[in-house]
Order: C-alpha cells, then sequence, then structure tokens
C-alpha cells in the first residue's frame, strides 16, 4: 500500500477541505504528523448515546402507522376502517402476503420491521462485524457499502415522503388544501387524514432515523491512518483486508 497522503482517486479538493479543518489529508482524522503507512479499520463499536436516543425517539414514529395496520389485519375497527372492508381491499393478493394476514402480520409491517433491523445494525457493533449466527460469515468485517447504500437510498425516499405527509395532513385538516377524495376501505375523510399523519410519522422517523444512524456508521467505520492509532484503545485496528475472526469485538 503506498505511504502518499493523497487520498485515492487524486481526489485534491477532499485534500484541501481536510487539511483547511486541520485533519489528516489522508483518512480525515484528527492526528499528529503527515498520514502514510497502511490504511486500518477501527475497531467496532457503538453510536454514541446522542445518535442513539435521536434515533429511537424517531423510531417512535412508527408505532401509530404499524398499531392501527396491525388492528386491521387482527380484524379490528379503526380509523373508520372496518375489518370487512380491510379484507375485501386485500382480498386476490399474492397468497404469501394472505398467509401473512392470517397470522396478524401486515406486510408493509414487516418491511418496516426490515428498516429498523437496518436501524439497529448502523448503531451496533454486529452491523460492523457478521455476529456468530451468520455461520460461514461469522467474525468478518461487514463491508462498508452493505448497509450504507440501502441505508441512504432509502433514507432520501422515506424522508421526502414523510415530511411531505406531515405538510399535507394538517393543512387538509385546516381547510388550506382540499381534503382527500373518500376511497375504500376508508369511510371518514377525518380517517384518511389521520391515516397520512401517521404515515408521515412513519415515513419521516424511519428516513430521518436512517440519516442519523447511516453518518455515525460512516464516520465509526472509515478506515484510518493505522500508525496513529494506540494499539489498545476503543480504535483498536486491524488492517485493511484482513479478518476480524480471532477475538473480533461486537459479535
Amino acid at each position: 500500500m503506498s505511504g502518499s497522503s493523497e487520498p485515492p482517486g487524486g481526489a485534491s479538493w477532499k485534500v484541501w477541505a481536510r487539511r483547511w479543518r486541520g485533519r489528516c489529508p489522508r483518512c480525515g482524522q484528527k492526528h499528529p504528523g503527515d498520514g502514510d503507512g497502511p490504511l486500518a479499520h477501527p475497531r467496532a463499536g457503538i453510536a454514541s448515546k446522542r445518535t442513539r436516543r435521536t434515533v429511537y425517539v424517531l423510531m417512535c414514529g412508527l408505532l401509530p402507522w404499524a398499531g392501527v395496520k396491525t388492528i386491521w389485519t387482527l380484524g379490528g375497527d379503526a380509523l373508520g376502517v372496518t375489518a370487512e372492508g380491510w379484507r375485501e381491499i386485500n382480498a386476490g393478493g399474492p397468497r404469501a402476503v394472505e398467509a401473512l394476514a392470517a397470522v396478524g402480520i401486515d406486510v408493509t409491517v414487516l418491511a418496516a420491521a426490515a428498516g429498523v433491523l437496518l436501524l439497529l445494525g448502523l448503531m451496533y457493533p454486529w452491523g460492523q462485524v457478521f455476529p456468530r449466527w451468520t455461520l460461514v460469515l461469522a467474525g468478518r468485517r461487514v463491508p462498508r457499502l452493505l448497509p450504507l447504500l440501502p441505508a441512504w437510498l432509502a433514507a432520501v425516499g422515506l424522508s421526502v415522503y414523510g415530511i411531505f405527509l406531515l405538510i399535507f395532513a394538517p393543512l387538509t385538516a385546516v381547510g388550506v388544501l382540499p381534503s382527500p377524495a373518500i376511497a375504500p376501505p376508508f369511510t371518514t375523510t377525518s380517517g384518511i387524514t389521520w391515516m397520512i399523519a401517521f404515515g408521515g410519522l412513519a415515513f419521516g422517523g424511519l428516513g430521518l432515523g436512517l440519516v442519523a444512524a447511516a453518518k455515525s456508521y460512516a464516520t465509526r467505520t472509515r478506515p484510518v491512518c493505522a500508525a496513529h492509532l494506540p494499539v489498545h484503545s476503543p480504535a483498536d485496528a486491524l488492517q485493511l483486508g484482513t479478518s476480524t475472526r480471532n477475538g473480533s469485538p461486537g459479535r
């Protein structure tokens, strides 16, 4: 590996920006001396308390939306939607969806649960080093882009959509914008408006949570100059390309 302080690809603008902020031009971290020698992966670690609290609060936005959907799936009535109307609107769908609904699981709530799993992986060590239950992969470092790419892609769309719904719902409620037309399975305008608001909390919360968690993950997993890392510090490192199978943290 080259000892040049230039980042790969000769991104001189990035070098200038890092020097201007008083950081290493190669790895972007603050440490004495020039950036030379091999880069290393920081030790797997947990997101800061501030990040975790922010993400958990945003995740709570899923509860009203998921709760109402679960009530419908279990055969209850809520927000002007009857159990019969919910079953009719979802009749004739894929068999897998009907099978999940039969045991009280809505497929969209299940998709949101996958998003929550991604959020947790971005905040905790098992999102950086494959845990024991992954068998063959256990102990190996998770490629940075594996969680980051879907997180950033989902975060943009969910955040924009959620914020739009959160603006739209109150404006329709007070009459600034026309109320949405009543369409099955809804039977009241207020029910539609509430569900739009709940959707905004859910999608916006999940999207913004992904933004916060992905930003933290990207910072915590960025390769740094190995020569300036204490051997037994929280930033205990392994050279790029090596496995963390023996004594790997955060399994």
